[in-house]
């Protein structure tokens, strides 16, 4: 299952995260989301859990749960939707 966490301090590891999921089970893999231009945390990530029963647990465990000083938002990650082409050559307009 693939988690989402949100409101991340922006000093927060990808250990940290990790950490704080494998007290619930296996933890495939831990991405905090950077920004390209700076490479600074945008505050959110996402955990990936084998397991969806341990998963859940962590859901609800985690879900509120305050680091260093910010309640995190933890819940199942959304399928991402698809994007719009960014500017550019655009193909349908010729």
């Amino acid at each position: 299952m693939n988690i989402y966490v949100g409101n991340l301090p922006y000093k927060a590891q990808e250990d940290e995260i990790n950490d704080m999921f494998k007290a619930f089970g296996d933890v495939a893999s831990v991405r905090i989301i950077t920004d390209h231009e700076t490479g600074r945390s945008k505050g959110f990530g996402f955990v990936e859990m084998e397991d969806d029963e341990q998963a859940k647990a962590a859901i609800d465990d985690l879900n509120g749960v305050e680091m260093e000083g910010r309640p995190l938002t933890v819940n199942e990650a959304r399928p991402r939707a698809p994007r719009q082409p960014r500017g550019g050559y655009n193909n349908d307009r010729y």
